[in-house]
């Protein structure tokens, strides 16, 4: 069973950081996709950051220059680094985790974790 949890989420001030932490436990195909999505209150679940097993970044525009994702493809890991807080990055932050084997697609989410930020 393929298990993925969060960790790192708090109360900030305007300007702090935080990092997130995700480990997914459980047997999963080694070439894939991790991510963070965040879903702030009254709003849709959107993507904040993804990172292939092979390196490649793609983050949404609201946070760039302030965040970055690192991953440990050893320990199955990946990372949110959330530098210059904003009090609209309030929202809880999801990790993801996606990858297609033989034609069939996975996707796998955890419980999310909340982050708050204070003017």
């Amino acid at each position: 069973q393929v298990q993925l949890v969060e960790s790192g989420g708090g109360l900030v001030q305007a300007g702090g950081s935080l990092r997130l932490s995700c480990e997914v436990s459980g047997s999963i195909f080694s070439t894939n996709v991790m991510g963070w999505y965040r879903q702030a209150p009254g709003k849709q679940r959107e993507l904040v950051a993804t990172i292939t097993s092979g390196g490649s970044i793609n983050t949404a525009d609201s946070v760039k220059g302030r965040f970055t994702i690192p991953r440990d493809n050893a320990k199955n890991a990946v990372y949110l680094q959330m530098n210059s807080l904003k009090p609209e990055d309030t929202a809880v932050y999801y990790c993801n985790l996606n990858y297609y084997r033989y034609y069939i697609a996975y996707n796998y989410w955890g419980r999310g974790t909340q982050v708050t930020v204070s003017s």
